[in-house]
């Protein structure tokens, strides 16, 4: 599949969850005995629809075409107090990162962070009691059982969000693609034209000590992203995710360093200002283009409180001291 068709990070799914099993009214009659008393067993909960974490999972790809999931009924209560068997729950694996949603009201539901997290998104309807939960001095033999509750419909939304430790933030062509590749084993297209990149790629950059962290390339921005312009705001909520971020402004920009990254933080501003807050460095991409005359000349350009770096992923300059500063930005 091409890059552009096996990364789905939203899906809209009808979920149904299993009726309860009604309850036995059933009699106790053996060889022995013609009329005994209540014991009829209680009818099972129906099944649940349940969300699951896969870390080995990156995308909602799998569930892009399963419109509708139905979860199986609870069994009956049977005689002699037995009850019903439990309804077949209904598992949705998902990748981590994963928020789950009401399609009528957008209410958060819940959020998978976790390999193995399990959340319910739809309970199964319960079980009916048996007759012999309804006996009483006064009425011995009670000849009646609780039906059980129907099961729930609805339509939910799951959409995910890159859980990353660095997510890169920059225009079309300014290198972060290159970057990733250069950096870690992911292997995301890279061409000398806009949008190159239109899914996020994920990678993980090896550190000192065999430690590692994770690093999200995100679909170029422009101006007017959070309006809807180019790709829009729909990759936009995989910046939420990140630790920290990294603003790359190529060498050879056609504004000034401090332009560029203050149109990138207006953009990500006007989406969401929360991530103001998050840990910021700059990243000045193509050094290998500048002399040290030009070097001294962009450094006066810079922002004053952004730590920021020249770097080269093609001549492979400056990256141990990028990773130096990502690791302790992450860790701060």
């Amino acid at each position: 599949m091409s890059q552009g068709t096996n990364f789905v990070d939203y899906v809209k799914i009808s979920c149904k969850s299993g009726k309860g099993g009604p309850g036995s009214a059933y009699l106790h009659r053996d060889k022995k005995t013609s009329m005994g008393g209540p014991a009829g067993g209680d009818g099972a909960r129906g099944g649940h629809v349940i969300v699951r974490g896969n870390a080995q999972l990156w995308t909602l790809l799998h569930l892009k075409f399963k419109k509708h999931v139905f979860a199986g009924d609870g069994g009956a209560g049977g005689a002699t107090m037995k009850s019903g068997k439990m309804g077949r729950d209904e598992i949705l694996e998902v990748p981590l990162g994963t928020v789950a949603k009401d399609s009528e009201t957008g209410e958060i539901l819940f959020e998978i962070t976790k390999d193995g997290e399990e959340q319910i998104i739809m309970e199964g309807g319960k079980g009916g009691l048996g007759n012999s939960h309804f006996k009483s001095s006064t009425h011995q033999t009670p000849r009646y059982a609780q039906p059980g509750l129907p099961g729930d419909e609805a339509w939910k939304i799951l959409e995910l969000k890159v859980l990353a430790d660095v997510g890169l933030v920059g225009f079309p062509n300014a290198g972060k693609s290159t970057l990733l590749s250069v950096i870690t084993a992911a292997k995301p297209e890279i061409g000398d034209y806009p949008f190159t990149t239109i899914v996020p790629n994920l990678g993980i950059v090896s550190y000192r000590g065999h430690q590692s962290f994770i690093m999200a390339d995100i679909p170029g921005i422009i101006e007017g992203a959070s309006e809807g312009k180019g790709l829009g705001f729909r990759f936009l909520r995989h910046i939420e995710r990140n630790a920290v971020l990294l603003f790359m402004v190529p060498a050879d920009t056609s504004r000034t360093i401090k332009e560029e990254y203050e149109i990138l933080l207006s953009e990500l501003t006007a989406y969401n200002p929360e991530l103001l807050q998050k840990p910021k460095i700059i990243a000045i991409t193509k050094m290998d283009l500048l002399d040290d005359e030009l070097q001294k000349e962009m450094k006066k350009q810079l922002p004053k409180n952004i730590p920021s770096i020249f770097i080269s992923s093609i001549a492979n300059k400056g990256l141990m001291d990028l990773k130096d500063m990502l690791w302790k930005a992450i860790n701060d």
